[in-house]
């Protein structure tokens, strides 16, 4: 039985995290979602910002990083505008989550992340590419709804996903 960890990434851990978010974008890429994650992204940049902010999270099977992702507070300054839906609430303050990748080996990243970070937040929003297919399943699988479009700084589209305990 594997022991399972999260915590918050150190510098130390930035050269496995890039490694882990290839593995994750190869699965993407074996999935048919050719279109995320393109141009260098995740960077490194945005990791170190990550962990400026203390929002980046590793994932540890018996002590090795499995995963990785971002949990940040609001505001998420993409989410101010929301089209073709609405937010379940769109006053409380909130976490987000990004750039969440994993290995193709370790199982259940999605699940044990979920209740790391409802532990901590009870209202929790998502966004995906379209053609993230896992990504979108597993917010629906957890019980988040689909709320609308929102649009990255750079004008790309997203799926828009909120979940309140």
């Amino acid at each position: 039985m594997k022991t399972r960890n999260i915590r918050h990434a150190t510098l130390a851990d930035v050269e496995r995290i890039m490694q882990v978010l290839d593995a994750a974008k190869q699965v993407m890429r074996e999935s048919g979602n050719k279109n995320q994650w393109v141009d260098g992204y995740p960077t490194i940049e945005a990791v170190l910002s990550d962990i400026e902010r203390y929002g980046a999270m590793v994932v540890e099977d018996d002590g090795v990083v499995v995963a990785y992702f971002a949990f940040l507070p609001s505001p998420e300054p993409t989410y101010a505008a929301i089209y073709d839906g609405q937010w379940i609430d769109d006053t409380t303050p909130y976490h987000v989550i990004h750039r969440m990748g994993a290995v193709p080996t370790a199982k259940g990243i999605f699940a044990s992340a979920m209740d790391y970070c409802f532990a901590v937040d009870p209202n929790i929003r998502i966004d995906t590419h379209r053609d993230n297919i896992i990504m979108q399943h597993l917010a629906i699988k957890h019980g988040f709804q689909y709320c609308g479009i929102i649009y990255l700084a750079n004008g790309d589209e997203r799926l828009a996903y909120q979940k309140m305990l």
